[in-house]
């Protein structure tokens, strides 16, 4: 890959989870999806543009679910926020996150970012972009020492390396978190292939499993509001931020 090239330098596509059902967030989610959850007088999704934008992130594809005509009411094709904005809804089923992204595909190029819908993360993709490329790698994903503080830590990370993920079966080992930032390339989906539903979890396990996912620790802590103590958190670090 030639390192003066426009796409070595920025990737500016990132995928936005926002298909899932919200159950936890009941009743707030029986009329709405979590993304247009008001949140420091702003529909959360608002907040996750505007920092994106500063990010640099120029294409958002929205992967969307139950009430995804919502979403597209409110944000639209994204000229009030600076962004392009496409969609991809998983149609009468629900995809799961890998199958959400897999769907996508067609409107994204080769590398981007994907994030998830309740995430609200404060980070340097810039710099997370360039440690992707330096890897050299299909997939990247970025990881937070947690130690069972915000949620329960699910991956192995030791010298700078993943050496286990694992969503379900947890260990002793596991002292860190999927931040949920992560870039990959499309050939991830290439075992996929005869696949429509599975979770991105599958995704990021395969590619680990090839010795084909780098790690990359971010300091920041995560912001979600998939939980009613996340929404709390998030709603005051956004109100005093704003």
């Amino acid at each position: 890959m030639n390192p003066e090239s426009e796409s070595y330098l920025e990737i500016s596509d990132l995928v936005l989870l926002a298909g899932g059902l919200a159950t936890r967030m009941k009743p707030i989610t029986e009329s709405i999806p979590k993304s247009l959850i008001e949140i420091a007088g702003k529909p959360f999704i608002q907040h996750q543009l505007e920092i994106l934008k500063i990010k640099g992130i120029k294409k958002v594809v929205i992967c969307a679910g139950k009430f995804g005509e919502k979403i597209a009411d409110f944000v639209k094709e994204g000229s009030e926020f600076g962004i392009e904005i496409k969609y991809s809804f998983d149609g009468e089923k629900l995809l799961g996150t890998g199958g959400a992204v897999k769907k996508s595909l067609p409107l994204l190029s080769e590398n981007f970012f994907i994030m998830y819908g309740d995430s609200y993360l404060d980070t340097e993709f810039k710099i997370i972009n360039e440690y992707f490329f330096k890897k050299a790698k299909i997939g990247l994903m970025t990881v937070l020492k947690n130690e069972g503080k915000w949620d329960k830590s699910n991956i192995e990370f030791e010298n700078g390396e993943i050496k286990n993920y694992n969503k379900k079966y947890a260990d002793e080992k596991m002292k860190y978190i999927d931040y949920g930032l992560g870039i990959l390339n499309k050939k991830a989906f290439e075992n996929f292939e005869n696949k429509e539903v599975f979770d991105l979890e599958e995704v990021y396990r395969n590619l680990l499993n090839k010795n084909d996912l780098s790690g990359y620790e971010v300091k920041e802590r995560f912001y979600e509001i998939g939980s009613f103590p996340g929404l709390e958190d998030t709603e005051k670090y956004l109100s005093e931020k704003n």
